[in-house]
Order: C-alpha cells, then sequence, then structure tokens
C-alpha cells in the first residue's frame, strides 16, 4: 500500500489547526473530503489518529507517531521537489563534494560561476550513493571500500593523497590510555590500522562534517587522520612514536557517463586544476 502525499499534509494540517475544517480552508478542502482522507488513513493504519476534546481536534497516542512521521515523509518529499531549484533555463550541474573539498573550492567561486550549480554536500560514501543513484552530476570524493566498485566506471580523475594523523598542539595523551579517535561515517581505514597494530583505541566523535571534527581537533578531545593538504596551518601532524603510518587515500573525480557540455567540462576542468594536479598542497605545519 502507498499513502498519497496529500493525506500526508492533511494529517499535519489537522494536528497544527486542531480543526478538521480549519485544515480544510488551509488546503482548499471541503470537510467531508478532508473526514474521507482521515478515516482511509486510519483503516490503513489500523487505528483512530484524532480524537475531539473541548481545546479541539487532537492527536491520539497512535496519531502521535504516525504524525512525527508524516512530517518527516514531508520534507524529504520537499527537498527532493527543490533539488533542481525553480530556475527558468537549462538543468543545473548537480555537483556533489566531500566535505573535505567545499573550503577550497568555494574559495574559488563568485556568485556568477555558481549561477547554474547546485551543490550537495557530505561523505564520500553518501556523495557516491547519490552518484550512482542518479541525483547527483559530477563528484569529487575519497575512494573508500563502500563505494569502490559502484563508481570504478565513473572515475575520470584521480590522485593519491597522503592521509597523516592530526592533532592540536595542546593535545596530550595519558599513558596506557586507549588512543581517542575522531572518525568519519563509512571509513575505516583508521580502525583498521589500530587492529593491525594490535593498539587500544576508542570512538569518542563520528561526524560526516570537516567542520565539526576541526571544531572536535581544535578541542583536544582527540585526534584524527586528515589528507595532507587539507590539514589547517593551526593544526599540527602528529608523530608520536606510538602512531602508526597510514595508508594514502585516492581522491576522485567522478561525473555520470552521458554528461557531456560546455558547462560540465568547464566545472571539470576546475575541479582537476584545484584537486587533481598531480601535486598535493603544503598542507598543514610540522609538529615543532
Amino acid at each position: 500500500m502507498h499513502i498519497p502525499i496529500e493525506i500526508i499534509r492533511t494529517v499535519v494540517a489537522i494536528s497544527e489547526t486542531r480543526s478538521l475544517s480549519k485544515a480544510g480552508e488551509r488546503l482548499g478542502l471541503s470537510q467531508p473530503a478532508i473526514s474521507s482522507q482521515v478515516k482511509r488513513l486510519q483503516s490503513m493504519i489500523g487505528g483512530s489518529l484524532f480524537v475531539k476534546t473541548a481545546n479541539g481536534t487532537t492527536t491520539t497516542e497512535l496519531g502521535k507517531l504516525a504524525l512525527h512521521h508524516a512530517r518527516r515523509i514531508l520534507e524529504a518529499n520537499d527537498q527532493m521537489l527543490r533539488l533542481g531549484g525553480n530556475t527558468i533555463g537549462p538543468k543545473p550541474l548537480r555537483l556533489g563534494l566531500s566535505t573535505l573539498f567545499v573550503p577550497e573550492f568555494v574559495k574559488h567561486q563568485t556568485q556568477q560561476s555558481m549561477a547554474n550549480i547546485m551543490i550537495h554536500t557530505d561523505h564520500s560514501t553518501a556523495i557516491g550513493k547519490g552518484l550512482t543513484d542518479g541525483y547527483i552530476d559530477m563528484a569529487c570524493i575519497y575512494e573508500n571500500e563502500a563505494i569502490k566498485a559502484e563508481v570504478e566506471e565513473l572515475v575520470i580523475n584521480e590522485c593519491e593523497d597522503p592521509m597523516l594523523w592530526v592533532r592540536s598542539k595542546d593535545f596530550v595523551l595519558s599513558p596506557g590510555a586507549p588512543i581517542p579517535l575522531l572518525t568519519w561515517p563509512g571509513d575505516d581505514s583508521m580502525i583498521r590500522t589500530m587492529v593491525k597494530q594490535g593498539l587500544s583505541y576508542r570512538i569518542v566523535f563520528n561526524s560526516p562534517d570537516f567542520h565539526a571534527k576541526l571544531a572536535a581537533l581544535r578541542a583536544g578531545i582527540g585526534i584524527t587522520a586528515i589528507p595532507r593538504r587539507m590539514i589547517p596551518p593551526d593544526l599540527v601532524y602528529a608523530k608520536e612514536y606510538y602512531l602508526p603510518p597510514l595508508p594514502p587515500v585516492k581522491g576522485l573525480l567522478c561525473a555520470k557517463l552521458e554528461l557531456d557540455n560546455d558547462h560540465a567540462r568547464v566545472v571539470m576542468k576546475q575541479l582537476s586544476a584545484l584537486f587533481f594536479g598531480g601535486v598535493a598542497g603544503s598542507g598543514g605545519q610540522a609538529e615543532s
């Protein structure tokens, strides 16, 4: 069974207006139509969603659960409708960027250069999935096992970046304590390295947000691995004796096979120049 989106909107409207008639006014429907939709949904779910009280129409316990899911469904529906914007003209290029690539990319953009680009940012696994699922046209990501096979045929440029342990200048690990790690969703290269070396660790922070991770690093709550050219100058390479070397990570520029137009080629050329020139940047400071 499939619940029509208009019935979902009706449930939310009733809960917000506390009235079937007012919900009908908001949605441009008659009260009998509203009642019919509610009865249909209650039949599908298997229970009463609303009850009349002295304070108006309120949700039952089942109704509260249904309302929670209804709001999530509407949010996902409305976000999908906004993916392409409401501009008239050529379809925007849907560019996916791992959060690691975002600061450098946007630094080189203007309002004019972004006029026909829609950026989606997330961790590499999610961006890779968006590329293969069809709602991202071009992407800059870091390879990992979760998406390696799926994006292999879409790679048009690549380069290897050294991965380095990074910490704040004030970070100190207590003797004998597990190493506190700040990890990325879907990427367990740090974990594999720790396990392979028989080292004790604990995950204290996990986020796809590069800036959130930098904030945690600067607070000194743990260490993490970052591609060398992405390391900010206020953080340092962690060269403590107990930290094992990390394998390099491969940066990938991917694009849908059918993507072939002037605008896409311009963006592709810029991304190649920024991130795939073959020479990594100087990155952060060496540890003193």
